[in-house]
């Protein structure tokens, strides 16, 4: 894994860091976007175009937010709600397009409002 997206991201998706992901691997949930660890090519062009912040590689992730590591690690490779199987590693977010769903750390945080 490289990039991991955290809580700033939930509820808000800006979406600045996937305009400039020149591999196109964020992927958009229902209430937050997902970095894919294998598509991922470590080049941090998302990390400055994000408006809250909620960018870090993953050693550089802060402890609170620790969770989404592996909350954003089973976006991709655990079966989500309503899905089949799991996503895994479809090359490309732009194909998939907005999923709809979260990984389970995501979907079970409160929902925040428009103002937060």
């Amino acid at each position: 894994m490289a990039y991991v997206i955290g809580e700033p991201c939930v509820d808000v998706m800006d979406r600045g860091c996937v305009e400039e992901c020149p591999v196109d691997c964020i992927y958009e949930g229902g209430r937050a976007l997902y970095i894919h660890p294998d598509e991922c090519v470590d080049c941090g062009a998302c990390v400055p175009a994000c408006p809250v912040d909620a960018i870090y590689y993953e050693d550089d992730l802060p402890a609170e937010w620790e969770g989404y590591r592996d909350d954003n690690a089973a976006f991709f490779f655990d079966t989500l709600p309503g899905a089949q199987a799991p996503l895994g590693s479809p090359g490309g977010a732009t194909k998939i397009g907005a999923l709809r769903v979260d990984a389970p750390l995501v979907g079970r945080l409160p929902h925040r409002s428009a103002q937060s």
